[in-house]
Parts: structure tokens; sequence; C-alpha cells
């Protein structure tokens, strides 16, 4: 697992999200001790229900087909994966709490686990029954771009037949880790330790996925934010 350094857990501080301090400091421990967290239904129904409207009120034609790689690899693959993405800007109200909500953790977990994390990228995914996602990882050892993923899931009243799952394998080879997409759920895990994929889902379902990244830019080249 990469090498992480945990600094000693610090004092609340007045971010605006004081209420999710608790919240951060178990992401913290559980990231360093294990390399991932997992948070069932942990976001406030408000903040959540927020951003499943403006999923809702978003056009079909701002989402677009999801490929696999970046810049000059980057290709449609439907072996792969199915489902669409929309790439988060800011430009709504409930996208810039999202963007603020995940600036926050940033901060806390850089003061907490030293990590760096420098930026961060995040789109709604939308799978149509059918959809799924195979066995992938976010970033490839030694690449040092996507350092942390991060997952919220915006499905009301999901029912554990519906499938969807996100699946996540550990390299020691213990069982994988199963996660049921329910309403508010956060899960987050090293992204170049956990290959995972996303089981094929049986009715509409919806999320943000996210990554926080380290600067990759280097001899003048600077690296694109996706």
């Amino acid at each position: 697992m990469s090498q992480l350094v945990q600094a000693p857990l610090l004092e609340a501080h007045n971010s605006g999200f004081g209420k999710d301090e608790h919240f951060f400091e178990l992401m913290a421990k559980n990231i360093y001790q294990k390399g991932y967290s997992i948070h069932p239904n942990v976001l406030s129904v408000a903040f959540v229900t927020d951003l499943y409207r403006q999923l809702q009120d978003m056009a079909g034609g701002q989402f677009k087909q999801a490929g696999v790689g970046r810049e000059n690899t980057h290709t449609i693959n439907n072996f792969v994966r199915t489902d669409e993405i929309c790439w988060i800007s800011g430009e709504s109200a409930a996208g810039r709490d999202w963007l603020c909500w995940a600036a926050a953790l940033q901060a806390y977990l850089n003061r907490h686990l030293m990590l760096g994390l420098f930026s961060f990228e995040s789109h709604f995914a939308h799978y149509s029954p059918g959809d799924f996602y195979k066995k992938h990882l976010d970033a490839f050892k030694g690449e040092a771009n996507r350092t942390l993923s991060l997952v919220v899931y915006l499905n009301p009243d999901w029912q554990p037949e519906e499938g969807g799952e996100l699946v996540l394998y550990a390299e020691d080879g213990q069982h994988p880790i199963r996660v049921t997409p329910g309403f508010g759920t956060v899960v987050a895990f090293l992204s170049e330790e956990f290959p995972h994929e996303v089981l094929p889902t049986k009715r509409d379902r919806y999320s943000i996925a996210g990554w926080f990244r380290v600067n990759g830019s280097i001899d003048g080249r600077i690296d694109p934010p996706r």
C-alpha cells in the first residue's frame, strides 16, 4: 500500500463544514489504516437531495458516453464500460456546494495524512438498466496523478436486488468488498491500490465520481485536470 504519513488530528476549524469534522476524521483514520473508507447514508438529506434534483433537472444532452484513458489514449469501449457522464464545473448552486464540500475534505486530508492533494475533478454518472463498468484501476502505480478516489451515491430507496454494486478488490486477496449504491453513501479509496468494478444495474443508477490528484506538472508541461 502507498506510504502515508499521519499527522496528529487537529481540533475542528471554522471551515463552514464543521458538522462534517467527525466524518472527515473517521475517513482519514480509515484511509490511513485500510486504504479505503465506506460510510452508508452519511451525508445530510438536504445536501444529497439538492445534488439529486440537479441531476433530474439536467437535459439528457448534457451527458456523454464515458470512455477509458486520457488525452490521446481516450477511447469509447463498450466492452469495459457503458455508463454516461457529465463533468461538474460548479455552474449550478448544487455543483458549487459539492465542490466546496470536496475542497473542505481535501484540506482536512492534506493536514492529517500529508497526501499533497493538489486538485479535484468530478462528474455525475448515470448507469441505465444493464450498464456496468468492468474491473479497473483509477490510476496506475507510479503515474502520480489520481491519488484518492471518491464516490457519492444519489439513489433513493435502492434495494439490494437492483444490482449496481461497487466492488472493491484488495491486493492481499481478501474477499471483495461490495457497496450498495444507497442514497447519501460515500466511498473513498486509494486510486492506485484498489481495482474495482460496477456490477450491472437493474434500474437507473446515479452517482458522483471524483478524484483528488497531486500536481503532475513537470518540465514545463502542465498536467491537465482530466
